[in-house]
């Protein structure tokens, strides 16, 4: 962990482009310095069918949630919030300056005794950065 799950509205297709949005969240996640590596996942998923306020269609919306394990205090998470936040939400300025948009972030921290993982992504990293 962390995993970024963003849920988008279909019409944001042909103004925002999704590779860069997610990208712009693995960057802050990595730039927080609190996250492992190999841990990280940023996944965006269209949301084809969805009704927003009072049922405009030029309405747009994207919502991201961040799970994320046990073990950072409150002051350390919310520090990282705010950047990764502030880095989305910069990079969808040009959404909100063009039309009416909402944008939400919230995290959640997974209980350990009920979350289970496997992963061989942190070791292959190890083996990379020690092979050059």
């Amino acid at each position: 962990m962390p995993h970024f799950t963003i849920e988008y509205s279909a019409n944001l297709d042909g103004r925002v482009d999704m590779a860069e949005v997610v990208e712009v969240v693995r960057k802050a996640a990595v730039e927080t310095g609190i996250f492992p590596l190999g841990g990280i996942r940023v996944r965006a998923v269209r949301c084809e069918h969805y009704a927003i306020a009072d049922g405009n269609p030029q309405l747009g919306f994207l919502a991201m949630v961040l799970r994320l394990g046990e073990g950072r205090d409150l002051a350390t998470r919310k520090k990282a919030g705010e950047h990764i936040f502030k880095a989305l939400s910069a990079h969808l300025d040009p959404v909100f300056a063009a039309s009416k948009f909402a944008l939400s972030f919230d995290m959640q921290v997974n209980d350990k005794e009920t979350s289970w993982k496997r992963n061989n992504i942190h070791d292959a990293l190890k083996v990379e950065t020690a092979n050059g």
